[in-house]
């Protein structure tokens, strides 16, 4: 009888231990808060780096995400406007409508020209606050932005 006894007792703490680990994350598994996935929404951005271009400092290239999956900015001497699509790390931007104004001189217009075309061959982002990467197929390096402040009144 007591064998039976240290039998049950033996499997009632095996039960007991599988079910608490089974809440437990296992070792090398820290806990982790439960976050909210990275949404672009509400955010603006300056263009810093086309690819490994410094951009020109005479004029300044943003890039907006006013409401979900929309985009929109200045793409050097042209807005433009269009629907993007953000899942996890990947973004793809549909073709960009624009302004149609000439710009200033050669440069700017280089400028506007490459930045579109890199948003249209976009792939993947990464937010490192304040900095937004986005890589662009056939692009060795990544443009980067860096956060626009809202104005304070």
């Amino acid at each position: 009888m007591k064998a039976l006894k240290f039998i049950v007792e033996i499997g009632l703490c095996a039960l007991l231990v599988t079910a608490c680990s089974s809440s437990h994350n296992p070792p090398g598994n820290p806990s982790k808060p439960d976050s909210a996935p990275v949404t672009l929404t509400g955010t603006e951005w300056v263009l810093q780096d086309l690819a490994g271009t410094p951009a020109l400092a005479s004029v300044k290239a943003t890039l907006a995400f006013p409401e979900t999956r929309r985009a929109a900015g200045n793409a050097s001497c042209n807005r433009f406007t269009g629907s993007v699509d953000v899942s996890g790390d990947t973004i793809r931007f549909a073709a960009l409508a624009s302004t149609r104004m000439a710009c200033a001189d050669n440069a700017v217009s280089s400028q506007e020209t490459e930045y579109l075309n890199a948003l249209g061959a976009a792939k993947r982002f990464e937010w490192k606050e304040p900095i937004l990467l986005i890589y662009v197929e056939g692009y060795g390096k990544p443009l980067r932005f860096t956060r626009l402040t809202p104005a304070k009144p």
